[in-house]
Parts: C-alpha cells; structure tokens; sequence
C-alpha cells in the first residue's frame, strides 16, 4: 500500500537539501476524526477484517481500524527514512522524538482526563503494571500486599515477585461467584479485614478471565480508609468503559494503550497521581529526572512509529465516542449471552448487571471442569463453527470460554457463536 509523506517526512527531507519526495504516490485524503462523527453501527466499515472467521478474541488486542493503522504505516516509513537524524532531536523546529513523544503523552491525558506529566507511555500495559508494582517503595519487608485470583498473569507474578525480593506477605484470594456488587465487596472488606499488615492492593478493572467488572471506586476508598494503596489494572477499561482516571479514585494505574484505545502493539501507559511521583522509584538505569514520571520507564529503545500514531488513535476514540462505544460493546455481548439464556449447560460467568460487565463475558459449559475440555471447546468452536475464542485458566471455580467481540464484530459475528453453543452445549452431558 503506498503511503504519503508527512509534513514531519518532508521536513527532513527538506532539511538535507533533497527534494520533498515529489515522485512518491499519493493515497486518497485521510478520514477526517471529529468528535462523535461515527455512528456505532458503521463501526465494522473502519476496520480490514479476515474473512470467513467470527473472531471474537479481540481482548488479545485491538485491532487498528484503517485511518490508524494508515497513520501507523505513514510513521513507519517517515521513522525509517529519518532514522536516528529524527531520533536524535537534531531537525530545525524541533521535528523529532521529543516532540512526538510529547503528543503522545498530551493525547493520552486528554482522554483519561489528566495532566500529561501524570502520563507515562510504555510498551504494554503489563510493562507500566509491573514498574508501579515492583517500585512500590513505601513496601517494607512484613508488609503484606493482596491480589485475587481474577487478576492478570502477570501481575500476579509480579505481586510474588514482591514476596521473594522484597520480603512482602504475599496474600491471594477468590473472587466470589456470583459475582454481585455486594459479594465483591464483602470479599475485599474481608480480605482487607484480615490483613491488617497489608500495605498494597491489586485491582483488576475488568478482569481478563471472566470479564467481570469491578467497583473500583469503592474498593479503592476501601482500602485508603484502612491505610492500603491500590495498583489498578485498566488494561481492558481504558476506551471500552466510558470513564476518565480520576473516576477511579487511584493514585496509580496502568493500562494497554494497544487493546481497546486501539493503538499499535507495543503502546501502553501508565498513570501516577503528581502528589504520589515520589512513591514510585525510578527504573533501573534510568538518567530522566526524578521528578519526571517517565522516570519510572525503563529506558531502552521503544516502536517510534507506534507512539506516534497514539494521537491519531485518541482521536477514533473520540470520534466514536467513550459512551457511545461502551453502550454498543455490552449490546454486542447481550446479544449472544441472551440468545443461549435457555441453554442449561451454558454458565455464564459473570452476573446479569450491566454495572458488572461490558464486552468481554466468559462461559463454562456444563462438565467442563478441566483445562483440556476448554481447550477442546475452543477447537470445536473454531473448527467447526469458525468462531474464534480462547480458554482462560486461574479461576478458583474452574476453567472458561472467553468471548471478545472487538469494534469490528457485527451482529452475525456473535449469533454465529449462540448458533454453536446451541449445537454444541451437551458435549460433556
């Protein structure tokens, strides 16, 4: 696909003396991204989509939708051409890194609704998760730190890790089921009642298992009332929740930029209340000055063109429109999760109130009580159905079938997965 230059790509060009790219070939004019100019329902038109699979395993990642991933294939070839002449701040008027660097970051807090010095970018959301974890510094050795079993991999991980270095009480705990507002918060009253050593929480906005969703507001108050601070993991609430950061109430938080922002991989971004900066050490050989969050990055060379494209990303994402994506998502997922509401052997595992769920919703079929018999649904779903989900292990209740649809999906994607589970419920009965 052919690509045109940017205004940033002429600019260098220009600066050595070479002509402005005068014979490269022009695309047609870019899609114009203004505030809630994209109807939901035209949504499935923005995006280049496989054919002849339903799949609805976008909590992996976002798919871009063609004006970004346009704007990402522009930057890669704008950052490759330049090279380190870009890299390296050396253009006049300031055309380079640092600038980009910095849109990026002011993008960012615009749409979480925050100071861009409270912005962080990173290369995932689990690089931003794990540098507010492990550099927690108020954490002394005896301080007990508390997750549950809803909570990602790799923040559980990282949570242990506080444990063997940094001679943390590690304390894990179930997430009830089900998982009412009420029963939530009984669990966390519970845990937190007995750990009265405990200095930090986990909170895991919409849990990458279940999809179950949090109130984050509430257990954060929670938890400061009893002196704890909580990390909350918005990896799968940024731009699929309607919400802006300080609507949770933390002091820390860190997200995928690349899931529901839809930005390119390799984009994530973490959040530290101004207040809190110096609660959080510095990474590793890191030469930023500690008053800077970016200080808390570890350095090393990161995507250029994928940073670069975050501006143009926020604004699909306001284009659309924060409430508006919200409502459209949790209709594509009341979609299949009501067409198998008869269906005995299909569990769904998370409750029927919207305040708990939005796009991501696992099941379990009757029986299916092992890892292997996931994984075997996820097959026969794929194989025989072409509908594309994934299993997910870790639940204290047992293994789940997760079911993404992605801004992409049409309603035909998800009844083609109610069809399936019609044809497939009994497999283990």
């Amino acid at each position: 696909m052919a690509s045109t230059p940017t205004r940033r790509l002429l600019l260098k060009s220009a600066a050595f003396g070479a002509p402005a790219l005068a014979a490269a070939p022009v695309m047609a004019q870019p899609l114009v991204l203004r505030p809630n100019s994209i109807p939901v329902a035209d949504l499935p038109k923005h995006y280049d989509v496989v054919p002849d699979v339903h799949n609805l395993e976008a909590g992996y990642w976002s798919m871009m939708p063609r004006v970004v991933a346009d704007e990402y294939e522009r930057q890669v070839a704008a950052v490759n051409s330049a090279n380190a002449v870009w890299a390296r701040n050396v253009l006049p008027g300031g055309e380079g890194w640092t600038t980009t660097f910095k849109a990026a970051q002011a993008a960012i807090a615009r749409q979480m609704g925050c100071a861009p010095e409270e912005i962080a970018v990173t290369r995932s959301g689990a690089d931003a998760l794990q540098m507010l974890i492990c550099n927690y510094k108020p954490l002394k050795p005896g301080d007990a730190v508390i997750h549950c079993d809803l909570d990602y991999d790799a923040m559980i991980a990282a949570m242990s890790w506080l444990g063997s270095h940094r001679g943390a009480k590690v304390v894990k705990f179930a997430m009830p089921e089900p998982a009412t507002t009420a029963n939530i918060l009984a669990a966390y009253e519970d845990v937190l009642k007995k750990t009265p050593e405990a200095k930090l929480l986990l909170v895991t906005q919409i849990s990458n298992r279940t999809g179950l969703v949090t109130p984050v507001r509430e257990i954060v108050a929670m938890a400061r009332a009893r002196g704890v601070d909580t990390i909350v993991d918005a990896a799968h609430g940024v731009a699929l929740l309607d919400f802006q950061v300080e609507d949770l109430g933390a002091d820390f938080v860190g997200w995928s930029v690349h899931k529901w922002t839809s930005a390119p991989l390799g984009t994530g971004a973490m959040y530290i209340r101004q207040s809190r900066l110096a609660d959080i050490d510095i990474a590793f050989g890191s030469t930023v000055p500690a008053d800077d969050i970016n200080a808390r990055v570890p350095p090393g060379t990161v995507n250029f063109p994928g940073v670069a494209t975050i501006p143009t990303a926020v604004d699909f994402h306001f284009a659309v429109g924060g409430a508006a994506k919200e409502k459209h998502m949790r209709a594509l997922r009341d979609r299949w999760v009501n067409g198998v509401a008869d269906l005995p052997n299909v569990e769904i595992a998370v409750p029927n109130d919207p305040a708990r769920y939005c796009a991501i919703t696992s099941f379990r079929l009757k029986g299916m009580d092992t890892d292997d018999k996931a994984k075997l649904v996820q097959k026969v779903l794929f194989e025989r159905h072409r509908v594309h989900t994934v299993w997910r292990t870790g639940v204290t209740k047992g293994p789940v079938i997760r079911v993404t649809p992605g801004f992409y999906s049409t309603p035909q994607d998800v009844d083609a997965l109610a069809k399936a589970l019609r044809a497939e419920h009994r497999m283990f009965v």
